[in-house]
C-alpha cells in the first residue's frame, strides 16, 4: 500500500521542518539531475532555506543558464509586445475597413434610410464633386487623344 496524503502547510516544529527541508531538497536535486540526464535538458535550481542559506543545482554552468534565461525572457516579452501591437493594428484596420464599406454603400445609394437631411445633403455634395472631377478628367483625356467628347 502507498503512503497517506499529508496536508501541505507550514511545519510548526523547527527540527521537523529542517529535516523535511533537507530530505525534500535532496529529492528535488535528485529529480533535477535525472531530468537533465534523461532528457538532455539544461536545469538550474536555486533554493534559499528559511535561514537564508543558498542551495543550488545546475546541469551546466549556472551563470550561463541564468543569462540564457534572461535573454529568452526578454525575447518572449518582445514577441508578446509585438503581438499586442499587431492585434491593435488589426482592430484599427477592421474598423477602418468597416467605415470604408459604409461610405461605399452610401455612395452607391444603399443604406440611405438612416441618414438625416443634412447627411443626405453632404452626400449629394460629395457625389456632385466627384462627378465634376470625373468630367474634368474625361475632358482632359479626350483633349489629349483628340477624341470627341460625349457629355
Amino acid at each position: 500500500m502507498g503512503r497517506g496524503k499529508i496536508v501541505i502547510k507550514k511545519i510548526d516544529n523547527m527540527t521537523s521542518r529542517q529535516v523535511t527541508f533537507s530530505k525534500r531538497r535532496t529529492g528535488l536535486f535528485k529529480k533535477a539531475k535525472e531530468l537533465a540526464i534523461l532528457c538532455d535538458a539544461e536545469i538550474g535550481l536555486i533554493i534559499f532555506s528559511d535561514t537564508g542559506r543558498l542551495y543550488e543545482f545546475s546541469s551546466s554552468n549556472m551563470k550561463s543558464l541564468i543569462e540564457k534565461y534572461s535573454k529568452a525572457k526578454e525575447e518572449n516579452h518582445l514577441i508578446v509586445f509585438a503581438a499586442s501591437d499587431v492585434k491593435k493594428e488589426a482592430a484599427s484596420l477592421r474598423q477602418q475597413f468597416h467605415n470604408l464599406q459604409q461610405n461605399h454603400r452610401k455612395m452607391m445609394g444603399e443604406e440611405l434610410s438612416g441618414l438625416s437631411v443634412a447627411d443626405l445633403q453632404n452626400l449629394q455634395n460629395q457625389l456632385e464633386s466627384s462627378l465634376r472631377g470625373v468630367i474634368m478628367r474625361k475632358t482632359s483625356a479626350a483633349l489629349k487623344d483628340g477624341s470627341k467628347l460625349c457629355l
